[in-house]
């Protein structure tokens, strides 16, 4: 009690100006989770209030069972976002990142700022921009397929290319944050290590591939994990470039989450759809991080 009391008397004062960020993320994200957790066991109305539910695990039966298998379709959609999209961004960005390094200073402080440029937009211009791009009567890729003799396609109208019409402008678009921090990364790299290869003969290529991809691991790890909680979560780009979902085809599960909770006000269904979320997110999170961990140091 006496150290507490000491500790609180020579640095408490320091928690004052941290006060303001702590009661924010109180109030609007500790709260509402751990209120969300409780709902995704009730049985919850704006009028008459929230009861427990027998069996508790009820409201997780009606979103795999009783939602005519959108719920399930949600999840299959999600993940083949996922998986284009994370593949795409490491591999650019990577690809990217390697070839500005042999470029002066000022040339990769260009190329950065220029690749980063897109990311400070909002993510529903970028939606927007897509959406005319790809608008079936006059966007922008029906115009180059006209010009090369091809009929029109609807690229967010035909339930059977939506979603991937969607993927494609997620991997078309640059990944900023990738080309940063892995060129960030190549910098740090002691440059002894590629003039010993070159003395053994490796070439460019080689050195790339056994040097240079293994001493960015780290980065990688958390590039792939922060794009993947993204594509997770994705929404913006969903609800903005096909609001009407295209018969469900480009549902994804937070856009499911927003329909269950928001337009069917189903509370207690739509928390236990953030649940289960929440727990695909940490275990692909884990499995990432028991697959791509390294003590790499130099």
């Amino acid at each position: 009690m006496f150290k507490v009391r000491r500790f609180l008397q020579r640095h408490g004062w320091s928690y004052f100006f941290i006060a303001p960020s702590l009661a924010t993320f109180l109030i609007f994200t500790l709260i509402p989770v751990g209120w969300s957790l409780i709902i995704a066991f009730q049985r919850y109305s704006l009028v008459r209030g929230a009861r427990w539910i027998e069996p508790l695990y009820q409201n997780f039966v009606t979103a795999f069972t009783q939602l005519n298998g959108v719920f399930v379709q949600a999840i299959l959609n999600t993940l083949f976002y996922t998986v284009f999209t994370v593949s795409a961004n490491i591999t650019v960005g990577l690809v990217l990142a390697s070839l500005m390094q042999p470029l002066g200073h000022w040339l990769r402080s260009f190329f950065r700022a220029a690749y980063y440029l897109p990311a400070v937009t909002s993510a529903l211009i970028i939606g927007l921009t897509w959406a005319y791009i790809f608008n079936a009567q006059w966007g922008f890729a029906n115009y180059l397929l006209r010009l090369v003799g091809l009929p029109p396609v609807r690229w967010l109208s035909d339930p059977d290319i939506a979603l991937g019409s969607v993927t494609l402008s997620a991997v078309l678009t640059v990944p900023a944050t990738a080309v940063v921090l892995f060129s960030a990364a190549m910098g740090s790299i002691p440059r002894e290590y590629y003039e010993a290869a070159a003395l053994d003969g490796a070439n460019a290529l080689q050195r790339w591939w056994h040097i240079t991809v293994p001493l960015v691991k780290p980065t990688l790890l958390y590039l792939v994990v922060i794009y993947t909680i993204a594509s997770f979560e994705v929404f913006e780009r969903i609800y903005v470039m096909v609001p009407s979902g295209v018969a469900n085809s480009t549902q994804t599960i937070v856009t499911q989450i927003y329909n269950t909770g928001f337009k069917d006000l189903n509370f207690g269904v739509a928390s236990a759809q953030a649940l289960v979320l929440f727990m695909m997110i940490a275990a692909v999170a884990a499995l990432q991080f028991r697959l791509l961990r390294s003590d790499v140091e130099y």
